[in-house]
């Protein structure tokens, strides 16, 4: 049955609900559970239950009566991880950018209106901040290679991209409030250059600037992340590293472009 209005099927939307519910769970989680969880009735939730573990989306713990994720998630994670996985070029600007940088690197592909990394090089010396793998598209307010993406927005489709992930406070130093963060992208769009400074995690700032394509769209980030009181310091050096890098991998994204339709 259709969601009235909507245009989404209610039962394949109530089992997305359900799944997304079990994976943010520290553990397994039990059906009344569920149930009061998303607002659903104990029938509805062990039909939809019953659904995802036959797909293998989840699985019954019997001695636990409780659900747990299941092995076809592993399966969609690879296949994320393949679809996204950024060209070699892009790569090796990416470990470039690092060494140059003696920061963390990153490199974030844009998806429709979602900024997602797709690549991270990193060393111990200099690490990545911890929930930025690949695969990481949360929080666009809040990260440097996010704040690209929403200036590159028009006003009606920065309004609903908002609208689904909100503003939430990451940090005491995140952005939340509308206004300032208008100004910040406004900022953005000036410069060519997102900058967040604690917002995502404290003491650490990231640095980004944008990929274009051959057709001058905008594409993706080269990124950096670093300790906030060396980003001071270093400021002028670490701008030019990742603005380099990121004329490096626009040459890049071309020529991977141009390889892949057979022009080269």
């Amino acid at each position: 049955m259709a969601g009235k209005g909507t245009g989404l099927l209610q039962s394949v939307e109530r089992a997305m609900r359900v799944l997304d519910h079990i994976a943010a769970a520290a553990g397994p989680v039990a059906a009344r559970d569920v149930a009061k969880a998303l607002g659903l009735t104990l029938p509805t939730t062990y039909h939809l239950l019953t659904t995802l573990v036959t797909g293998g989306y989840l699985v019954h713990l019997g001695d636990q009566r409780a659900y747990a994720l299941g092995h076809r998630v592993d399966d969609l994670a690879r296949g994320l991880r393949r679809q996204i996985a950024a060209p070699a070029e892009v790569e090796r600007v990416a470990g470039v950018l690092h060494q140059q940088a003696r920061a963390a690197a990153y490199y974030a592909a844009l998806r429709d209106t979602e900024m997602i990394v797709a690549h991270v090089a990193e060393c111990p010396e200099h690490p990545r901040i911890r929930p930025l793998d690949v695969g990481f598209h949360q929080a666009p307010h809040a990260t440097a290679f996010g704040k690209l993406m929403l200036a590159t927005l028009g006003r009606d489709d920065l309004e609903i991209v908002l609208g689904h992930t909100g503003t939430p406070a990451v940090t005491a130093a995140t952005v939340t409030d509308r206004t300032l963060l208008d100004r910040q992208l406004t900022q953005v769009r000036g410069t060519g250059l997102a900058i967040e400074v604690d917002e995502f995690q404290a003491g650490l700032s990231c640095m980004a600037a944008p990929v274009t394509d051959a057709a001058g769209r905008f594409v993706g980030a080269v990124a950096i992340s670093m300790p906030t009181t060396r980003l001071r310091a270093d400021r002028w050096s670490v701008e030019r590293a990742v603005r380099l890098g990121a004329v490096r991998a626009t040459r890049a994204v071309a020529l991977n472009t141009a390889v892949r339709k057979g022009r080269i």
